[in-house]
């Protein structure tokens, strides 16, 4: 059947962030393996980090790095960003990363179909 999506299909949820190319490489990516990995991979529940550096864009402009984060649901996803963990983690983006590079973030509810 084409275009359903099976009621018993596990849905996942993802976070992703998109970064453009920073005015300081290295010192962007110092303080990201340094200090923003090790605050992120304490988020309640995350499942999966993977980053790709210098992805091939296919349409639009290339970036830097795109990463992603996944839990088991959409439920847990929010308390994650939500939690103090989650308020450290962006306020370190916030206040540090940004200074570098520009960056940009979405949520997605993945459908296993």
């Amino acid at each position: 059947m084409t275009g359903t999506v099976d009621p018993d299909a596990r849905q996942m949820a993802r976070f992703v962030v998109i970064y453009d190319t920073p005015s300081d490489i290295e010192a962007f990516e110092r303080h990201y393996n340094d200090v923003h990995i090790p605050l992120a991979k304490q988020y309640p529940g995350l499942r999966r980090f993977t980053r790709s550096h210098e992805p091939a864009a296919v349409i639009g402009e290339p970036c830097h790095m795109v990463v992603m984060l996944d839990w088991d649901d959409m439920a847990s996803l929010e308390a994650a960003l939500k939690s103090e963990i989650g308020r450290r983690t962006a306020e370190d983006a916030a206040e540090n990363l940004a200074r570098y590079a520009t960056f940009r973030g979405m949520v997605l509810q993945l459908d296993e179909i």
